[in-house]
């Protein structure tokens, strides 16, 4: 065997195995200033409203529709999980959740632990 084998074998105590490749995690769509803003008008929420949902400061969300930043990272997650269940944006294959803008901030309430019920607080901080 050659020197790398035995190196390899002394280090780890066996021969030299590969890491599996992690799964790649979920893509979500991309949240531009547009969709963010037609997503909170779905929701007929203020921009107040959709941070204290997100976790984010109201700021943030301006920010996020007049395009200076873009949702990235958990907070796209979110925004998507959120736009799924209240049925914006083809999330729905109806076209539409059938119940109104009382179900869809129902929706978004559950997407985010709201609704009333025990839900870890995952903001993150």
């Amino acid at each position: 065997m050659g020197t790398i084998g035995t190196m390899e074998d002394q280090s780890t105590g066996g021969p030299a195995t590969r890491r599996a490749a992690r799964p790649r995690r979920a893509r979500y769509d991309a949240w531009d200033a547009t969709r963010v803003r037609e997503l909170r008008r779905h929701l007929k929420f203020t921009q107040q409203q959709l941070s204290d949902e997100l976790g984010t400061r109201q700021q943030t969300v301006s920010e996020w529709e007049t395009g200076m930043y873009q949702p990235r990272g958990a907070s796209a997650r979110l925004l998507s999980l959120i736009a799924e269940r209240a049925g914006f944006g083809g999330y729905n294959a109806e076209g539409g959740d059938g119940q109104g803008a009382a179900g869809a901030a129902g929706a978004a309430g559950k997407a985010s632990g709201t609704d009333g019920s025990a839900a870890p607080d995952d903001r993150g901080r």
